[in-house]
This record gives structure tokens, sequence and C-alpha cells, in this order.
């Protein structure tokens, strides 16, 4: 049973290369291994046994104190995939449906849409669109049954099949948690700043070398900040501390709501001081400041000359650069669930002749704003339903 944090992220990480050998094989048509099946079933089990408190389930930091955690995710996701591995994917459907609501009606709705559209690209967000959202990037694994459903849509439907993620691509990023098999879905991280082509090579985008030592520098600052034992809890909850390619993300708050909403805020603050320091006429570095995390994003210039945040429009143009797409060519189908994505749809409408849209949203305000890219755009209430579709469209 792991009781830090430390220990906690460990024991996900070390279901990487079973979650990897189990997605092989479901797809491939092969019975799970009884030695795969226990190996999860034993992390289950050990997640489980953390005791449950009033704030949540306690884990200690390090240097000291304790911080307390909803393992929703990792207990959820752990559940599925020995419920795909011993009742089959008949019955992990059926648990699906009684899970999510709308879920049978939504995929129906999707499949009337989609079945007959022409679609070369898959371009998607990864967490809170094709994975259901975790408290901590860093525990974040990608289930069996979500790998499986991806990679099936991606080799059956499409040409290229991407996510792009604001997350970085690895040192605990998005290549790290990945358990889809390599080459069946490119990965690009740093809203598309970054990626791994079709050899498993990073890749990454142009950055102005006077902007990046200023990012480095910020690294550097926060890590000083983060040393300090008053700070430290912010490199631990949610998204951690993350260095990504032309961006850094610091958390200031968890989707559990651990810090003290006055502290999340002074944390802020000196983080914005200290950018202002490094970056005084705020040309260099923008804050996104989402709630959880603070986004520090590197500007881009524009054809005036003004500075800008990067978005990941600029990554689809990158990525569609780089990787010869073909976006241009054919049919696209955009997933996303925030107003972070909808420059990824409105780009790739800009260039796509024939544009399809599904977003994991109940906002409505999001869903207006959605269709007035895409005036026929489908919406899901769940990352599972979502998936989902998408296997379904792969046997359609």
């Amino acid at each position: 049973m792991p009781q830090s944090l430390r220990e906690f992220y460990a024991l996900m990480h070390s279901t990487v290369p079973i979650r990897r050998e189990l997605t092989a094989g479901a797809l491939a048509g092969e019975a799970p291994a009884p030695a795969s099946i226990e190996m999860l079933r034993s992390s289950l089990d050990q997640l489980e046994a953390v005791p449950v408190e009033s704030d949540g389930r306690p884990l200690t930091l390090d240097g000291g104190g304790t911080t307390y955690v909803d393992l929703g995710y990792e207990i959820d996701g752990l559940q599925k995939d020995l419920y795909l591995a011993e009742e089959g994917e008949v019955a992990l459907r059926e648990l699906l449906s009684s899970a999510n609501e709308w879920f049978d009606e939504q995929v129906r709705i999707g499949l009337d849409a989609l079945s007959s559209a022409s679609i070369d690209t898959l371009l998607t967000d990864r967490d809170g669109t094709v994975n259901n959202y975790c408290g901590r990037y860093a525990s974040s694994v990608q289930s069996v049954y979500n790998a499986t459903y991806l990679s099936r849509f991606a080799r059956t439907c499409v040409r290229n099949a991407v996510i792009l993620t604001s997350a970085p691509l690895s040192d605990v990023g998005l290549a790290d948690l990945a358990v889809t098999p390599p080459g069946d879905l490119i990965l690009a991280g740093s809203k598309g700043r970054e990626y791994l082509d079709r050899h498993g090579v990073r890749r990454r985008d142009a950055v102005d070398a006077a902007k990046q030592e200023l990012l480095d520098d910020l690294n550097r600052q926060l890590q000083h900040v983060l040393a300090d034992p008053e700070y430290a809890v912010f490199g631990m909850i949610g998204s951690g501390l993350q260095f990504k390619f032309g961006q850094t993300t610091i958390a200031r708050q968890d989707i559990d709501g651990s810090i003290d909403a006055g502290r999340s805020a002074a944390f802020a603050d000196t983080i914005a001081d200290l950018i202002a320091g490094i970056d005084p006429d705020g040309t260099v570095l923008r804050i996104e400041d989402t709630g959880l995390d603070l986004e520090l994003i590197l500007t881009v210039d524009d054809a005036a000359g003004s500075s800008r945040d990067f978005d990941k429009g600029d990554g689809v143009r990158f990525l569609d650069r780089e990787l010869g797409l073909g976006v241009a060519d054919g049919g696209c189908l955009v997933c996303g669930d925030t107003a972070a994505d909808v420059p990824m749809l409105a780009a790739v409408a800009e260039i796509s002749p024939e544009t399809h849209a599904v977003f994991v949203t109940d906002d409505d305000t999001l869903r207006a704003t959605v269709r007035d890219v895409v005036h026929d755009a489908v919406f899901v209430s769940r990352p599972d339903t979502l998936v989902a579709l998408l296997d379904a469209l792969s046997r359609s």
C-alpha cells in the first residue's frame, strides 16, 4: 500500500507496461495473460487499501506534511480494465452505459451524424475529452479499454490520428502515460509545439532563443520557489510543475480543492510577481490562469509584429506542415472539451474542406461557441461516451 505521494506515483507508473501489453493483446484478439490480470488486481488492492478519511485518502509529502487525495480516477480505471479482461468488451460497454447518463442516446446521435462522413484525420485533446479527468496529471495513466478504443478507431477509420494536448510530451508527460501501441496515434504536447513522429522521434517547433532564455530563467526561479516548504505542495498537487516546450505549468489548486483559496491566490500573486521581474513589459511571457493551473506561455509574434499567446490553432498548423497530415485534402474530426480547444477547431475549419466536431461538454456557452465554427457539431457528456462512439464508428 502506498503511504507517500511518491510511492503512489511509482505504483501507477508500474501499471504502464502491463497496460501496454494488455492493449496490444486486446487489439490482436488475444486472451489476457492471468499474470497481467493479477498485477493489475494487486495495484487496485493497494490503492483501495489507502484509508479514507473525511478530507480524502492521506499520502505523505516529501519534506513532511500530508496531502489528502481522491483516487477515483485511478481506482475506476483499474476496475474497468479488470472488468474488460475478465468479462469482455460487450460487458464493459454495458458497464459504461450504466455509469454514464445519456450514453446510449449520445452514441446513437454521434453515429447518425458521423457514420457517412468522410474523415481522414482525427485531431483531439486528451484530458476531459478522450481521457477522464484526473486530479493529478502524473498519475493519469491511460486505461486499457480507452487505448483499445482509440487505437481501433485510428487503425480503421483515419489516415492520421493526433492527440494534441497542452501537457508536456515527456518527463512525466503524454508519452509516458499513453498505452496505445507505437505509431497508432501521433502524440503532440505543449499545444502542438513538440511531438513524436511516426518513428518515435521527438520533434519541436522553433522558439526564439532570447525568449527561451527568459523561460529557462523562469523555470530555475520556479524550482527555487518550490524548494521552500511553504510552496512545495504546489509542485505535488494536480498538474504539479510541468516544463513544456515554450510553456511551463504550475498548479495552484487541484480538482478536490485541497488548497485554501486564500493560499492559492497568494501563490498565484507570487508567480505573477516573479514573471513581472523577468518580463516587466509583458511582451514575452503570458499567464493563463485556469483556476487550477497557471499556464506560463511564451508569446508568438503575428504578421503585424505584435505578441500573442501560442494556441492549439498554431499547433495544428505546425503539425500539418511538419507531418504532412493533409488536413486541406480531406475531412477532419476535431474533439475537445474546453474553450482552449476552440482555436484548434477554428484552424481546422479554415483548412479542411469538411470539418466535423465532437465536444465533451454540457456547457451551453461553449456549445454555442463550437456551433459558431461547426454548426452541426455533436456533443456528449463524458469522455467514456466519446471513446465508445469512436469505437462504434470503427465497427460501423
